[in-house]
C-alpha cells in the first residue's frame, strides 16, 4: 500500500480494517443529536510514491453501514474548511512522501436520536488514487 492515513496530532498511523488499536472513534450522544468535534488526520504516501487524485470516502466495514453519519472537510491551515455533505467523499489531489508530502483533512461523525445506542464500527475511511514513483 502505497498510501496511508495518520492523525495529525501525533502522527500516528490510523487503524486499517478490522483493527481498532488506533481508530478514529467519537463518543456522541444520539438522545442530543450531538455532532463531534473535527479530527484532523493526513495522507501521505511511503517513501519513493507519489499518488495522484487521490480521495477519501466512506465505505462499509461489513454489510449496512452509516456512511451518512460521517462527513469531510478541507485543511485550511490547521482549520476544517467547508464541511462535505454527510457521507460525500473528499478529493486530496496528489499525496506525496514525507512532511512535505502530507495532504491535511478533517473528518467527523454525528448521531442522531433515530438509531439505537451502542458501539458503531461499520464505517471504514477509504484512501484511493493512482500511485506512482515520485
Amino acid at each position: 500500500m502505497a498510501l496511508k492515513l495518520y492523525f495529525a496530532a501525533d502522527n500516528s498511523e490510523v487503524s486499517g480494517p478490522g483493527q481498532f488499536a488506533n481508530a478514529v472513534i467519537f463518543t456522541l450522544r444520539a438522545d442530543q443529536n450531538e455532532v463531534g468535534q473535527g479530527v484532523r488526520l493526513y495522507a501521505e504516501a511511503n517513501s519513493g510514491f507519489k499518488v495522484a487524485d487521490v480521495v477519501v470516502s466512506l465505505v462499509s466495514a461489513t454489510g449496512p453501514a452509516t456512511t451518512e453519519q460521517w462527513s469531510f472537510a478541507p485543511d485550511n491551515n490547521g482549520s476544517p474548511a467547508t464541511w462535505q455533505d454527510w457521507g460525500a467523499p473528499l478529493e486530496l489531489g496528489t499525496v506525496g512522501a514525507g512532511s512535505g508530502g502530507r495532504v491535511y483533512f478533517w473528518v467527523r461523525a454525528r448521531a442522531s436520536d433515530t438509531e439505537s445506542a451502542g458501539n458503531d464500527d461499520t464505517v471504514l475511511i477509504k484512501a484511493e488514487g493512482v500511485a506512482g514513483p515520485a
